[in-house]
């Protein structure tokens, strides 16, 4: 069944098109704002909204690096990954106030990662019931807020350096 595309649904799914480039290079390289969802930048790694969240919130922490794996980069970026990770969880708590977090990697397609070539890290407030119906029954998630406004709640959160 072909699927139709209606006027209704988010830009952001509207105006995907896959792309041969790694997608945490290329947002690097702009310039940080709600296009390329960068919340922050460290001196190894960057912070990034992920633009299909499981919540309001969900974060990546990216080495600049393009490496499949932890053991491929540099000791300061992986201590970085760490501290960045360290502070996503303080500002994630004080703007939304989560009953919990989901941190982890998926390394290797094998265990799910989407972009394996590149590593990455989740950062993932989690509510007691927020998995409802929509997630069960029509596997679709609801998000009380747009990318954008999560963007500006967690830029003007993070700590400036």
């Amino acid at each position: 069944m072909k699927q139709v595309w209606s006027p209704w649904r988010m830009k952001y799914i509207m105006h995907h098109e896959p792309s041969p480039e790694c997608i945490f290079c290329k947002a690097q390289q702009l310039d940080d704002g709600p296009e390329n969802l960068i919340v922050a930048r460290g001196h190894f790694t960057f912070v990034i909204l992920n633009r299909y969240p499981y919540t309001s919130g969900h974060l990546m922490v990216v080495p600049y690096a393009h490496q499949p794996t932890l053991d491929r980069l540099t000791v300061e970026a992986r201590r970085e990954i760490v501290e960045i990770i360290t502070t996503a969880e303080v500002v994630l708590q004080e703007v939304y106030h989560p009953d919990g977090f989901n941190i982890g990697a998926n390394i290797g397609s094998a265990a799910g990662a989407g972009v394996a070539g590149h590593l990455h890290f989740h950062v993932v407030p989690r509510w007691s019931g927020d998995t409802n119906f929509m997630s069960t029954l029509a596997d679709t998630r609801v998000l009380p807020e747009a990318l954008e406004q999560t963007f500006c709640r967690l830029k003007a959160a993070w700590p400036k350096n």
